[in-house]
């Protein structure tokens, strides 16, 4: 924007709740309320924040976007002494009593985004750009936009675009430009992934240069199943400097005055903090948008469930948390003080159930069917599913939400056990490698006054205690190599060969190859759990479990 052009542009980045639509309406009008005692002239809401995103099939349902579009006419009487540009799912019209599905085109919305002025809709802007890759859906349900929007607020000229739009160079974004916007909005629903925040803001930087415009970008914050969206939102002026920037993983109103200065720039986190803060928010909004109140952990004094602990008492405080130990005959005893004393350092309640007697059980009950009762790996994984069981049957009596401690090294090579460890609501670490875990859990000890995990468990060789004297590394290659092979086969959909001419022992690759394609029938029996790389098992990652390419 030029210097004699002036705005007060409030940039709203909230967090609303998908399919919560009365509940995001009132969430928006307080927000619009916040901007206007604000001095804002615009206040901008991030995509689809009316319905909630994503939404999934919920956008095929016709009543559904009814009732977004009437909670919509209603928001528009709140925008008295001040614009506001929301996101919603506009309904197209269809052959009434006709499913979306069986209409000649079945996607019955556009991703829009309202003008709301003077008590009235007075414009709507349609995504252009409907993204169908990684975690996205939008061809499925969305009907694409074709016409650039250019709006007048107080002097500035606004193009308008939604997330996609400018992801790529040209239009809409371009025409606007060329039609004189100084300014270009960009209300996003943007999801997290390790590094997304640099990744974007270089992104925007080369738009802003390439058009000679400024920008300003509103993200959604808050998590959504398997998703988070960090916020981050910012302003950016036409020669790719940030003029002012949000912060992250909390609402926020950020305020900035184009052409007569900037606003407030929050520091960006750290890559380590940055992804903590990713598991903090996404198991919060898990827990409290499905209408929970406690969290069971399985503390076995290892790695893993440690992190889950330390995520689970930031996200809602070591009171809301419980602390299982469930010791067996092959439990190290400084192993279980370790666990015991994680639970403590977090104030969370412990309580401990040892299952020697279970164990015992079992193998009576199996001896029959099995000679000599259950041995090897059949006799590992009954640990693990004694636990199991015993964990939902505290969550089946108490109604509280079981969080697994599996890692995503794990995950991927099946180093896991279905109905055992794997049993649970929620799978906090699960796109979290192993390597990652103990460098999150070393930051999270050193930004503590004392250290919340014993040192000997981070310097303890990882085992599962299943048998005596066992260790990960009798199965699995050092986490080093592992996570250095999966990153390239799983989040780079390297082949083989590929791995193994950058430098990989062959032998070893194949091996790893063979065991993350034998396991995705378990992965598909997995509890969802958060994103924080650019390649999840889950939305990011489909492959077929019936599946004889390999490589």
């Amino acid at each position: 924007m030029t210097a004699q052009t002036s705005l007060r542009l409030a940039l709203a980045q909230v967090n609303p709740t998908v399919g919560a639509v009365a509940e995001n309406a009132a969430l928006i009008s307080d927000w619009i309320t916040r901007a206007r005692e604000e001095g804002a002239q615009l206040v901008l809401f991030p995509e689809l924040c009316l319905p909630g995103y994503p939404a999934e099939d919920l956008y095929l349902k016709r009543h559904f976007l009814q009732a977004n579009a009437d909670a919509l006419s209603e928001l528009a009487a709140a925008a008295e002494g001040i614009a506001a540009l929301v996101g919603f799912a506009e309904p197209r019209p269809s052959p009434a009593g006709v499913h979306p599905f069986d209409a000649p085109t079945p996607r019955a919305a556009h991703n829009a985004l309202a003008l709301l002025r003077d008590g009235q809709v007075e414009h709507v802007y349609r995504k252009q750009r409907l993204p169908n890759y990684a975690v996205f859906d939008e061809q499925r349900y969305f009907e694409p936009g074709n016409e650039p929007s250019v709006i007048g607020i107080a002097e500035a000229r606004i193009g308008l675009t939604i997330c996609e739009d400018v992801w790529e160079p040209g239009p809409p974004a371009s025409i606007e430009a060329e039609w004189g916007a100084d300014l270009i909005l960009c209300p996003s629903a943007s999801p997290y992934y390790r590094g997304k925040r640099a990744d974007r803001e270089a992104m925007f930087a080369r738009r802003a240069r390439e058009y000679g415009t400024a920008f300003a970008f509103c993200n959604l914050v808050g998590g959504q199943d398997e998703l988070v969206f960090d916020g981050a939102s910012f302003a950016m002026d036409r020669s790719g400097e940030v003029v002012a920037r949000a912060g992250q993983f909390d609402e926020e109103l950020l305020v900035v005055d184009f052409g007569a200065g900037s606003g407030p720039v929050a520091e960006p986190f750290g890559e380590l903090e940055e992804v903590y803060g990713a598991l903090v928010l996404g198991l919060r909004d898990y827990v409290r948008k499905n209408g929970f109140d406690r969290v069971l952990v399985a503390v076995s004094g290892g790695i893993d469930s440690a992190l889950v602990a330390l995520v689970a008492a930031d996200a809602l405080g070591g009171e809301s948390m419980t602390g299982v130990v469930m010791p067996s005959p092959h439990s190290g005893a400084a192993t279980q003080d370790d666990a015991r004393q994680i639970v403590r350092n977090l104030g969370a309640d412990l309580v401990e159930i040892p299952i020697e007697a279970a164990m015992g059980a079992y193998d009576a009950a199996l001896d029959g069917s099995i000679d000599g009762g259950a041995t090897g790996l059949a006799a590992e994984n009954l640990q693990a599913r004694i636990r199991g069981n015993l964990m939902m049957a505290l969550s089946n009596a108490h109604g509280w939400l079981v969080l697994t401690t599996g890692n995503k090294s794990e995950m991927s090579v099946g180093y896991a056990t279905l109905y055992g460890d794997m049993a649970g609501g929620f799978a906090v670490i699960k796109d979290v490698p192993k390597t990652l875990v103990y460098e999150l859990v070393r930051h999270r000890n050193s930004v503590s006054p004392t250290p919340l995990v014993p040192p000997s468990v981070i310097e303890r060789p990882p085992s599962a205690e299943l048998r005596p004297d066992q260790l990960d590394s009798d199965s699995l290659p050092s986490y080093d190599v592992l996570d250095q092979i999966l990153a390239a086969y799983v989040e780079g959909d390297q082949s083989r060969d590929e791995i193994v001419a950058a430098g990989a022992d062959p032998a070893v690759v194949d091996e790893v190859l063979r065991m993350v394609d034998r396991s995705e029938y378990k992965r598909r029996q997995a509890p969802p759990g958060i994103r924080i790389t650019a390649r999840a098992f889950g939305r990011d990652r489909r492959l077929p479990i019936t599946n004889r390419f390999g490589g």
